[in-house]
């Protein structure tokens, strides 16, 4: 089950978002990264694919 981000996080705005938080690097920006994955992938669900 190969599933892309895309899939999860659907808007422009929050993947610019993923992947400008996904290149830092630390502890705090880790958490901070999981923390955004988590909600984002949570209020996209509803949302239709941009595909």
């Amino acid at each position: 089950m190969n599933k892309d981000i895309k899939d999860y996080i659907k808007t422009e705005c929050g993947l610019s978002k993923f992947y400008l938080l996904k290149a830092r690097k630390g502890f705090f920006n880790k958490c901070r990264f999981y923390w955004f994955v988590m909600i984002a992938t949570i209020r996209d669900l509803p949302k239709k694919n941009l595909k």
